[in-house]
């Protein structure tokens, strides 16, 4: 079976109606399988949906890197984000940058469960560098460094739900 004969075989599976076809020739078989309208549901729901996860107002918290852990917490640690450049690092008060989320995911600190971890503590990282990856709707998005320097912190564990303009690592430029 060429190319154009399963293009034509998925179009006529398309406008059938049917929601599974197999077909098995001389060492070839080929299975075609549709979206209910359960699941063509559910896909524009999520769809709809997105966008007004992505508008909601994003929060951050500012914690001084001085604070011993005996020392009380700041009276008013929440503070509103700022919507522009998000992804671009921050300046902290103790003069280190912040590498943030610049979306919704789960944040994986490997490529794979086999691989090594893309940075550590104590790494140095290039800008352009990629120091994580973002996982969207099954889509695995490599984050890059905005800022050269010495990873410090890593503010959110591995496998880890992330939110948009949360910050993930802080580096000593």
């Amino acid at each position: 079976m060429n190319q154009k004969e399963i293009q034509e075989l998925i179009r006529f599976v398309s406008k059938s109606g049917v929601s599974e076809v197999s077909i098995s020739q001389e060492g070839f078989s080929i299975t075609i399988k549709t979206q209910s309208d359960d699941e063509k549901d559910v896909i524009n729901k999520m769809r709809t949906m997105q966008p007004m996860m992505m508008s909601q107002p994003q929060m951050s918290y500012n914690v001084p890197m001085s604070v011993a852990p005996s020392a009380p917490a700041p009276s008013n640690p929440v503070t509103q984000s700022s919507p522009e450049a998000p992804s671009a690092p921050v300046n902290t008060d103790a003069g280190l940058l912040t590498i943030k989320s610049p979306m919704i995911g789960t944040m994986y600190r490997r490529p794979s469960p086999d691989k090594e971890l893309f940075v550590k503590v104590g790494d140095t990282v290039a800008k352009g560098q990629v120091v994580c990856i973002i996982e969207a709707m099954k889509l695995f998005n490599e984050i890059e460094s905005e800022v050269s320097g010495t990873i410090v912190k890593i503010l959110v564990d591995d496998s880890s739900p992330v939110e948009y303009d949360q910050p993930l690592f802080l580096v000593q430029p």
